[in-house]
């Protein structure tokens, strides 16, 4: 079993870990491999931001760390700037602007606030910056308000979802949905997604708790503060769909504190939620479990969408990022469920990035 003592710990070592992170990070060409330059990587020098609207969990850590590593593929790139708006609407805007005025020419964008933020990243655009927010949708036109979105195919997301629990809850489910901050695009695809395969809500397949999700903002604190709530108040919580699953590992047994099963989880891949589920699954009869690959690996193509455009490389032709199904406990196809003990319970098996790297990253 997890102790709440070391997810607590684990926690507060990802907050500080986002503050060592935050501000400029030099030298990004001398840590380049020597392997071939990809094509998107042109012969312009360039200075280059990255920023977060809230860059303090275990997620955005990694997250961030891809990025760092695709930059670092390309010499182009001299110096790299990083900015976390620590869940702060007004910050995240702020740092994109200082970001403007200390003359990036290209800017990567995670904006959590979503339109809040269209005004800056349009002024960023028509400051000449190559601009590109990626997965929370910002409500804007490409080649208007900012070069180009690099959305996730978030809507696929949910249609599995609700096709793994159509396929395992035949006669219908009362199904409770956690996502980030309200109004997110993420969270708003996803509920569009799983509704399309299991209705409204008006027929056998209900959905409890606040609509369209419950806000957590995708932090680890507050989303065991929403959870535990809801386990309070509903006694019949047949499945959750969450966007970000290793972070209810710290809640999931207040069901047991009142004599019930852990839910089904159809939600998203973390090496602490898979173990979790092999150390409790035979003392929770209803607890079944299914993921998506989290998507740390996503901001790698809004990386070279935005050095490509910036340094006179080869342009690459995705512009969405898909995210696979990576486990089920019900088929074991295409993975069983993973639990890796040998690296940090907060790591993703699902990344790009080695267990092992990220787990260097995570002790920092």
């Amino acid at each position: 079993m997890i102790r709440r003592r070391k997810i607590a710990a684990v926690i507060s070592a990802a907050a500080a870990a986002s503050m060592l992170l935050t501000g400029a990070v030099a030298g990004v060409a001398s840590s380049a491999s020597a392997a071939t330059t990809p094509s998107w990587c042109g012969p312009k020098k360039i200075t280059m931001g990255l920023t977060d609207g809230f860059g303090g969990n275990n997620w955005r850590l990694v997250t961030t760390a891809s990025a760092r590593a695709e930059v670092a593929k390309c010499k182009s790139v001299t110096k790299l700037l990083y900015a976390d708006g620590q869940g702060n609407t007004t910050k995240a805007i702020s740092d994109i602007k200082g970001m403007v005025a200390k003359g990036v020419k290209a800017l990567v964008v995670f904006p959590d606030a979503g339109k809040a933020i269209l005004p800056t990243l349009r002024a960023a655009y028509k400051a000449g910056v190559v601009t590109v927010p990626y997965r929370v949708d910002p409500s804007g036109v490409n080649g208007k308000d900012y070069t180009i979105w690099i959305g996730g195919d978030f809507v696929t997301d949910g249609k599995n979802w609700g096709t793994w629990t159509k396929k395992n809850f035949p006669n219908g489910a009362n199904i409770l949905f956690l996502s980030g901050p309200a109004g997110n695009s993420q969270g708003v695809d996803e509920r569009k997604g799983f509704e399309s395969v299991l209705g409204n809500g008006s027929g056998a397949y209900k959905y409890i708790g606040e609509k369209p999700f419950e806000v957590t903002n995708w932090d680890p604190a507050l989303t065991q503060k929403v959870l535990t709530a809801a386990i309070a108040k509903y006694p019949k919580i047949d499945v959750i769909f969450s966007d970000f699953g290793p972070v209810m590992v710290s809640s999931l047994g207040e069901f047991a504190k009142s004599g019930r099963s852990i839910p089904a989880l159809a939600t998203s891949d973390g090496n602490i939620l898979g173990c979790f589920y092999q150390d409790n699954v035979k003392a929770n009869k209803d607890f079944k479990l299914m993921t998506v690959a989290t998507g740390n690996d996503h901001v790698r193509l809004a990386v070279q969408q935005a050095v490509a455009r910036a340094t006179g490389g080869k342009i690459p032709t995705a512009t969405s990022f898909k995210a696979p199904i990576f486990e089920d406990s019900t088929t074991g196809k295409p993975h069983p469920v993973q639990c890796n003990r040998s690296i940090n319970d907060w790591t993703f098996l699902s990344a790009q990035m080695a267990g092992a790297d990220q787990e260097a990253l995570l002790k920092k």
